[in-house]
């Protein structure tokens, strides 16, 4: 897979994209129709504020800034299935926004014709801050992102060429190209960079746990004790503010002896590296279930009963799970009450980042 996306980098970078017009390609029947501008949306909704106390992000949008027309662009692709081959599945079909953008209750991707991939959708948040994407770190970019998505056999499965002839046909696609990029040419590269500005600005960072350092509120008592037993059993990976150190670790779950899906070593091919997965990140976890990257947890409880007692020993095993996390009952209650910090309802009610097609 990275091979595949780093070629399609070679090609962006060119900045030469790909240009195609009306003549050909699968007749879209049920596209959708946006509404013109009914989002209230100003410049000023639309400027990237780094939070206080967080890092340089991996991305800059120096050379892709964002604009009001930029990110209504890219909001409105991340929204129609007309990314995908038959127009049924879009990128927020897996990556809903109450639910964090992952998909609630789906163990694994559910994609076109029905089909199911091999991992959990991750939740989407705070994406420039990820040196690489995807569970395995097979995109180390975000405005090539969506590339993998939408060329998956089993998710999107379709193609950039094709694509590209569909957006020229549509009625009002040339149009918001053109408001966004200056002419109605539609390319890969400006539509990825579109959707890379929507992404951009998923950033949350105003949970009660930001709150809480921001000195404007307090943690219960509950909540204070969970914290505690975080930072001394959990922050070595999910590490604050971001909630994940971007690493990659083998977390003592037993592989599925359906996909023995062997994790970063996909990418790398080395054996040091298998069953190894990106350490997501905890923001937005209460409501972001299930969990792992098979999705094989459905609830809290679970995940803590695996570190407590479930973690299966192998030769790639983390370090820091040797022995596991033991965890008593009321440590798992703190812990939990801490985690429910992490929800950010202002980011999962944000309407700026709202499906563009409902009124």
């Amino acid at each position: 897979m990275r091979l595949s996306l780093r070629l399609y980098q070679v090609i962006l970078l060119m900045g030469a994209g790909i240009v195609l017009f009306v003549g050909c390609g699968q007749d879209e029947s049920t596209e959708l129709q946006l509404p013109s501008d009914g989002d209230g949306l100003t410049e000023a909704d639309v400027e990237l504020r780094l939070p206080a106390g967080f890092p340089v992000p991996y991305y800059s949008t120096a050379t892709n800034p964002i604009t009001l027309d930029g990110f209504r662009l890219g909001r409105k692709l991340f929204y129609d299935p007309i990314l995908s081959r038959d127009s049924t599945i879009s990128c927020a079909s897996c990556h809903q926004q109450f639910a964090g953008f992952s998909h609630l209750d789906h163990d694994r991707s559910h994609g076109i014709d029905g089909l199911f991939g091999i991992r959990n959708a991750p939740s989407l948040a705070n994406l420039i801050w990820k040196d690489e994407l995807m569970w395995d770190g097979g995109v180390n970019n975000i405005e090539v992102q969506p590339i993998a998505a939408i060329t998956n056999p089993v998710e999107m499965d379709d193609n950039l060429a094709n694509i590209l002839v569909k957006l020229n046909r549509h009625p009002e696609y040339p149009a918001l190209f053109k408001r966004a990029f200056g002419t109605d040419s539609i390319t890969s590269q400006r539509m990825l960079k579109a959707m890379a500005q929507f992404m951009s600005l998923l950033n949350s960072s105003n949970a009660k746990y930001d709150r809480v350092k921001a000195g404007t509120e307090s943690f219960s008592q509950l909540e204070q004790d969970g914290y505690a037993l975080f930072q001394a059993k959990c922050a070595s990976c999910h590490a604050e503010p971001l909630f994940t150190d971007n690493s990659y670790r083998n977390n003592g779950l037993t592989p599925s002896p359906v996909f023995n899906d062997s994790g970063r070593a996909h990418i790398t091919g080395m054996p040091a590296d298998r069953y190894k997965f990106k350490v997501p990140s905890l923001r937005n976890v209460e409501v972001s279930r299930p969990y792992m990257h098979d999705g094989r947890f459905l609830v809290l409880d679970q995940v803590l009963n695996h570190y407590n007692s479930g973690i299966q020993a192998s030769a790639t095993l983390d370090p820091l799970l040797t022995s596991g996390i033991p965890l008593t009952a009321d440590e798992k209650t703190a812990l939990i009450a801490f985690l429910k910090t992490l929800t950010d309802q202002s980011y999962l009610q944000d309407h700026r980042f709202a499906d563009p097609f409902q009124p």
